[in-house]
């Protein structure tokens, strides 16, 4: 199978790529390198071609899928460093999004695959866990916005796809939300906070098992990739702590949440649950620790978030 991968070198598309190199599939990745790694995916390798580009060129993105005619498009490319950089937030989530889109649909792509945030039902949602028919409420940030308009183009297409909303996904590889901060400040002995909200972690080793079930043909349309349960952001934060080793618990403050954040978005997924089978979701303590050894030998390469505090801290 020719699978083309966007984004290849970040946390989920480089351990997609792994997955997919191991069974013998012949990858293409496209990886502007503004998070991800050269170093997560091998330095040769008879199967892989990692070409640096954005997914906003249009004529580059042509030109590779004309070339190479995937069977499958993954697309893991997304812009979210910083909450205030509409331009690339736009550029790259929906005006590249729509690109791959559009080349998949004129050159006979047979499959996309797409990843969502479940910021598309915005901060408020009035269901909870959230059902697929929650109607899409994306206006809370510029990455959630830009991500579901994305979302939106494919399935205006007709091409045959797999969306999947994520709840956080977090292990190695990780350079967004609160693990990758947590790490950073406890290893400086910097004071941590944490906010009242809470939030379904999942690993990303989990994710990346069933996409390539997605990507053999598995599901169609929109899924919610979720465990169904929920921790305090503190749980996160003590399971940090211990995988650190510190025996001094580090107490860190408490913040209430900002005004543009979730108390808790929790996603239902019987749906998922139902097409791709039933899932052992890793512990906390064991993708933590996962995380934590990746740190120790790569560092965090940079702690990024989606949304900000009232005073303008970001989460």
């Amino acid at each position: 199978m020719k699978v083309f991968i966007t984004g290849g070198c970040g946390q989920v598309g480089s351990h997609v790529a792994e997955l997919l190199l191991d069974r013998g599939d012949e990858i293409m990745v496209i990886d502007n390198f503004d998070t991800g790694r050269r170093e997560h995916l091998p330095d040769q390798h008879d199967k892989l071609t990692i070409v640096e580009g954005s997914i906003s060129d249009k004529p580059l993105i042509d030109q590779l899928i004309g070339d190479f005619r995937p069977d499958v498009l993954i697309h893991t490319a997304a812009s979210y460093k910083d909450p205030d950089n509409w331009y690339d937030d736009n550029l790259t989530n929906c005006v590249g999004g729509a690109n791959l889109v559009q080349a998949a649909k004129e050159f006979g792509v047979g499959r996309f695959i797409y990843f969502q945030t479940a910021l598309c039902y915005g901060t408020n949602p009035t269901e909870s866990p959230v059902t697929l028919n929650h109607p899409k409420n994306p206006g809370n940030s510029s990455y959630s916005i830009s991500k579901t308009a994305a979302e939106d183009y494919l399935e205006l297409s007709g091409i045959d796809f797999v969306t999947f909303r994520l709840a956080n996904v977090v292990g190695p590889r990780n350079v967004s939300g609160p693990l990758p901060i947590f790490y950073s400040r406890l290893k400086a002995g910097k004071k941590c906070f944490v906010t009242e909200a809470r939030r379904d972690f999942v690993f990303v080793g989990d994710l990346a098992a069933n996409v390539i079930k997605a990507t053999d043909g598995t599901g169609h349309g929109a899924y919610h990739f979720s465990s169904g349960t929920d921790i305090a952001i503190i749980e996160l934060y003590d399971a940090v702590v211990r995988a650190l080793g510190i025996n001094d618990y580090p107490e860190p403050d408490v913040h209430p949440l900002g005004e543009d954040d979730a108390a808790s978005i929790l996603l239902d997924p019987s749906r998922t649950f139902a097409d791709f089978g039933n899932i052992e979701f890793t512990p906390l303590d064991t993708f933590v620790r996962l995380a934590v050894d990746y740190y120790n030998e790569h560092g965090t390469l940079g702690e990024y978030t989606h949304l900000k505090l009232k005073d303008g801290k970001e989460t």
